[in-house]
């Protein structure tokens, strides 16, 4: 499984409000283009730009910013991020 879970946290929701992006905690080994598609395919919306990171726990991030026709903060309420 590409995708593990969406991060909730106040920089991720900060980001769904001005940027129109979602983060996720993915799998280690996951590249940018599997996770764009996981994440299309999953949640139905057409992603625009996928960046990764490795935070200090260990685990990959993934920032997810969605096409224009396809809200963060609908998804997120859908997620029940927020």
């Amino acid at each position: 499984m590409v995708v593990n879970h969406p991060l909730l946290s106040e920089k991720a929701v900060d980001l769904i409000e001005k940027e129109n992006k979602l983060v996720f905690i993915v799998d280690k080994n996951a590249t940018k283009s599997e996770i764009k598609e996981a994440v299309e395919k999953l949640y139905d919306v057409k992603v625009d730009a996928v960046n990764t990171l490795i935070d200090s726990k260990g685990r990959k991030k993934a920032f997810v910013r969605l096409s224009k026709e396809s809200s963060a903060s609908e998804l997120a309420t859908k997620l029940n991020i927020i």
